[in-house]
């Protein structure tokens, strides 16, 4: 489902771990938090200490692609609280991402790039309540569990 991200205080550990000044922080089920600059999300060494003291589950990076890649926006992902410090490729993330960046852009159909170190395109359509991402996977494990 889609999880729009509201306008949010942002608290003083996540400013301080992230190292640069955000255009805004909103917060949906994690931080996603705003910039006007790919490099600097690309660039980021957060300080994954302090953001494991947070209180939501994780904090999205994201910012505009840069004109004419073909990439309407890029992101990273930390959830060091859980044990993730950064995942590769974070599709929860896209249902929160995604609906901001359709509301800015003005387009339901948007492409965005994970830049992780391992990377992932995910190609992102806001429909009403919903979004629907596709891109590339491989399957690496198959298994059943029994609760």
């Amino acid at each position: 489902p889609a999880q729009p991200p509201v306008p949010c205080a942002a608290p003083a550990a996540l400013l301080d771990a992230l190292g640069a000044p955000p255009v805004e922080v909103l917060a949906a089920g994690d931080y996603v938090v705003i910039f006007n600059d790919e490099a600097i999300v690309r660039t980021m060494e957060p300080d994954m200490a302090k953001l494991s003291t947070l209180a939501l589950r994780g904090v999205c990076v994201t910012a505009p692609g840069a004109p004419g890649s073909g990439i309407d926006f890029v992101s990273r992902f930390f959830a060091p609280r859980y044990g993730i410090p950064e995942d590769p490729v974070t599709g929860s993330a896209h249902c929160e991402l995604a609906p901001y960046w359709a509301g800015r852009l003005g387009k339901q159909r948007l492409a965005a790039y994970q830049a992780s170190a391992r990377g992932g395109d995910v190609l992102c359509e806001v429909r009403g309540d919903r979004v629907i991402l596709s891109g590339r996977a491989v399957t690496f494990m198959v298994g059943e569990i029994t609760i």
